[in-house]
């Protein structure tokens, strides 16, 4: 008997951790990629699951969203939490990966796999098969434009930016120290580098920004002025304010220059990129200058007088649908119960908020064609909670979302207490999922061939 068939579109966190679910539950997947055929203006390889902004998953505690999140999607038998594991770096108390070995990770067990086929080419229509859409926030035009005859509405833009990357030896260790913030780290001595200001260092850093060239936006970026709120080039966030830096991603608090004894008046956070420890990233600096221009300014941060820079920052259009229109919170397409959407291009936002729509859509294209019913998770679950906001909220002022326990339901009662409070929502979160996977038997239906 042959097995069910299910097409994925797009290679990203989303539609391989959906493609792995659905093989893992014996459907047989048809995932197809884009590049290299077609890149796009963010990647620079072929692999699957690239990261391209940051290399941080986010908080791992399990009292903090995220942490709750990827705890979830690790009970349910997520791929994305498997390799992120494997490819870990130090990064305190957030899950931090190897770039490349996390997609080189994700790519090998992808195609290892014997229910999956991977295929190199554009997809241009959407098929009238059973199909997952996860192609993420840089869609290609042609299947943009597929998707927005379907939907009768145009899309909605914003924009991302990513960080960029320096040589640890063109850091200069005289400045710049090691530390976490309150001490918490893996690395008894810290495990970002921090880069300290005092106050006229900061305010000149803050004109410089200001005052520096950006990149000309495209067309077709230049149509929609507006910034995506939760991802702000520095650049922009200089304009709003004196202190916006001081107060955003230049925060001091939590940390003390081993050489004065004092906190510093702002500090620039490096964290690890890659297993080696050859390269740091710029934590927060997501921009949009030009690349001389980052060179420039960058360097005129307290060691970063000589840095080499092995990735210059760079932003990009995101394309997301409006989803409490157009989704069930199955993910299911509104009019098209075989059609779902996973990823940023559903609504939310973040590395695994991406990977986890992904497990969902995939685990129930899987209950779907094998003639079960759809799962909707509860809100209770943060998954659950995600899921309900992107489908769920008001259209009009609709915008990408990360996981937060403000997407909760309340607690039966009332908890001070902030970080007891958010210890009772995972409780309660984990408690109720584990309820569901053992009524639902969401265990997965491993395939006869060993993989990995």
């Amino acid at each position: 008997m042959n097995n069910p068939q299910l097409t994925i579109i797009g290679g990203g966190l989303a539609g391989s951790e959906a493609a792995w679910q659905a093989a893992q539950r014996g459907i047989s997947v048809s995932l197809y990629e884009m590049r290299p055929v077609r890149q796009t203006p963010a990647h620079v390889s072929d692999r699957l699951a690239e990261l391209v902004c940051s290399n941080s998953l986010g908080s791992d505690l399990p009292e903090r969203a995220p942490g709750l999140l990827k705890a979830e999607i690790r009970r349910l038998g997520s791929l994305i939490m498997e390799a992120a594991e494997r490819s870990a770096v130090p990064a305190g108390g957030a899950l931090a990966v190897d770039r490349e070995q996390f997609a080189e990770e994700v790519t090998c067990r992808i195609q290892a796999h014997p229910l999956i086929e991977l295929r190199r080419e554009e997809v241009t229509t959407i098929p009238d098969s059973p199909t997952i859409i996860a192609s993420g926030p840089l869609t290609s035009n042609a299947l943009a434009g597929e998707i927005a005859a379907l939907s009768g509405e145009e899309h909605l833009y914003f924009y991302d930016a990513v960080s960029p990357i320096v040589e640890i030896d063109s850091i200069n260790i005289d400045i710049a120290f090691r530390a976490s913030r309150y001490g918490r780290g893996e690395q008894e001595e810290g495990d970002y580098l921090n880069c300290p200001f005092d106050k006229d260092q900061y305010l000149a850093f803050v004109e410089a920004l200001r005052e520096a060239e950006q990149i000309e936006l495209k067309q077709f970026e230049q149509e929609d002025e507006n910034f995506f709120e939760m991802c702000l080039p520095v650049e922009e966030l200089a304009r709003r304010g004196e202190h916006a830096l001081a107060f955003g991603p230049m925060r001091p608090v939590g940390l003390t220059d081993p050489r004065t004894g004092r906190r510093p008046y702002a500090a620039v956070q490096l964290r690890q990129d890659n297993l080696a420890g050859t390269l740091y990233n710029l934590v927060g600096f997501q921009t949009n200058l030009r690349w001389g221009e980052q060179r420039r300014v960058f360097r005129l941060i307290p060691g970063l007088e000589q840095a080499e820079f092995m990735r210059y920052g760079m932003m990009h259009r995101n394309t997301y649908i409006n989803s409490p229109r157009l989704l069930e919170p199955t993910l299911q397409w509104h009019t098209r119960p075989d059609l779902f959407f996973a990823g940023q291009i559903s609504g939310v936002e973040g590395y695994v908020g991406n990977a986890a729509t992904g497990l969902l859509a995939g685990l129930n294209a899987a209950r779907l064609l094998h003639g079960q019913a759809p799962l909707t998770l509860p809100k209770t679950t943060m998954l659950g909670a995600l899921a309900h906001y992107v489908t769920h909220t008001e259209p009009k002022d609709f915008q990408p979302m990360k996981a937060n326990f403000g997407l909760m339901p309340p607690l039966p009662r009332r908890i001070r207490n902030k970080k007891a409070r958010y210890q009772a929502y995972t409780a309660r979160a984990l408690a109720d999922l584990n309820r569901m996977i053992e009524t639902e038997r969401l265990q997965a239906v491993r395939t006869s061939t060993p993989i990995g």
